[in-house]
């Protein structure tokens, strides 16, 4: 009686592929997959291309949380720098990129490791009236923020089409809400798509003119030599931080990651999470800051010296003028999309920063239309858009040190984060880089009211 033949079985060869066993193989040529051992080979999947594939699936809450990188107040503060100082001041930019690295990084890590959001944190943590307290500085920031945002688009909407300042003002908001309304309606992920693909937008607009103006190598080398140049170029180098290190981003990525996630209670999915989380910030604010040292080596190769680039329009019309009519408009599309995803961002915050520590849950699109107010009060009242961007600057410098300093005490304890602590050399840094953001925010506060 014939015996039965083993069934063939697969198995995995030093090379990654799979080989089949137990049959005769075909003659090895160019016609048939064998080979000379009598295995046929079978292309195994690539797993490293798959990893990758489900980390960048990962991707997208530091994105949204970047555009607050890269909004008309960093626009301002970057141009002015460039034109004043060339390239004196882009160590400052690396340095403030740098420190926005490790702070969005701990933000976006606690939403993980705890499930809440810093404005939760903070909240469970205050007696009732500091909470109140706490929050009004927040919501102030919150506000301070959107008014710089709006007035960049209506700033953006006045370049392009000659629109009054209110009218853009208005029109940006409302365009903010339609923005708002894809997250209600399509859920956070579509959110951070559309501010994603803003986010390209702006990257583009910014960064343009270095295609038809080359920058001198050279002397941004020299410019990543810390050094200052009176006390002007202090002040300037502490509004660039101020308009770096955002507040109201800092509360937002926690709670950004946390709608994303949800509390992962499972350790090696928390790790994985963290893990593709440290990548996403990396990415996005190298995005943020390459933009944000573009416009000063542009202003810096381009605008040294010429008057009147101290505001956006004059920073514009220099751009028009010297680089050509197409440079301009492409920079304005870039300020108006800057406007209309950081505006859209902020509100985001604000609702979170109300969520987070009164505990009340009010619609981001309500929201969106309280915050909207100020603004448009500020652009009825015709201030100067530069001197109203200064002013909201000079807020956020007040507010940096309260989000800023819970967050690497929270991040920094074991009882809250678990075996997502901060290890030491990480928490050596916050501390220091918590250390230079508000040393330099007092400077900044202490040469502007002087």
């Amino acid at each position: 009686m014939a015996t039965a033949q083993p069934m063939d079985q697969p198995t995995l060869t030093a090379s990654g592929a799979i080989a089949v066993s137990g049959g005769k193989a075909p003659a090895n040529d160019a016609g048939t997959g064998g080979t000379a051992s009598g295995t046929t080979a079978v292309a195994a999947p690539k797993r490293g291309q798959r990893a990758r594939t489900r980390m960048l699936r990962l991707f997208g809450p530091a994105f949204v949380a970047a555009v607050a990188y890269v909004d008309p107040g960093n626009v301002a503060a970057n141009l002015t720098a460039g034109a004043r100082y060339g390239y004196l001041l882009v160590w400052v930019l690396v340095l403030a990129n740098a420190m926005a690295v490790l702070v969005q990084y701990l933000s976006a890590k606690l939403g993980i490791a705890t499930g809440q959001s810093l404005p939760q944190m903070l909240a469970a943590r205050l007696p009732r009236w500091p909470r109140y307290l706490y929050f009004g500085q927040a919501e102030i920031i919150a506000i301070a923020t959107d008014l710089a945002e709006v007035i960049g688009g209506a700033l953006a909407l006045h370049l392009l089409f000659g629109l009054p300042l209110l009218i853009g003002g208005l029109i940006t908001g409302l365009v903010s809400l339609a923005v708002l309304a894809i997250q209600t309606r399509h859920g956070q992920r579509s959110f951070e798509l559309t501010i994603t693909a803003m986010l390209v937008i702006i990257t583009i607009g910014f960064v343009s003119g270095l295609v038809v103006s080359p920058v001198s190598p050279a002397e941004m080398l020299a410019g990543l030599v810390p050094r200052f140049r009176g006390s002007d170029s202090v002040l300037l180098a502490a509004s660039m931080l101020g308009a770096t290190v955002m507040p109201h981003a800092v509360y937002l990525h926690s709670s950004l990651t946390r709608d994303r996630h949800g509390l992962v209670s499972d350790p090696a999915k928390r790790r994985h999470l963290i893990r593709a989380t440290r990548w996403d910030v990396l990415c996005a604010l190298v995005v943020a800051g390459s933009v944000n040292i573009a416009m000063l080596v542009l202003a810096a190769a381009n605008l040294r010296g010429v008057n009147g680039t101290d505001s956006i329009e004059g920073a514009h019309a220099a751009i028009t003028e010297y680089l050509g009519p197409t440079v301009g408009v492409v920079f304005a599309i870039g300020l108006l999309f800057s406007g209309l995803a950081s505006t859209s961002v902020g509100s985001y915050a604000g609702a979170e920063i109300i969520s987070g520590f009164l505990r009340v849950h009010l619609p981001v699109l309500a929201v969106r239309c309280l915050t909207l107010i100020p603004a448009l009060v500020i652009l009825a009242m015709a201030v100067s858009p530069s001197w109203a961007l200064v002013i909201s600057q000079v807020i956020l410098s007040f507010g940096i040190p309260f989000a800023v300093i819970p967050l690497v005490w929270l991040t920094g304890r074991r009882s809250i984060m678990g075996d997502s602590v901060n290890r030491r050399p990480t928490q050596i840094a916050a501390w220091v880089a918590t250390a230079l953001i508000v040393a330099l925010n007092l400077a900044l506060i202490y040469l502007t009211l002087r």
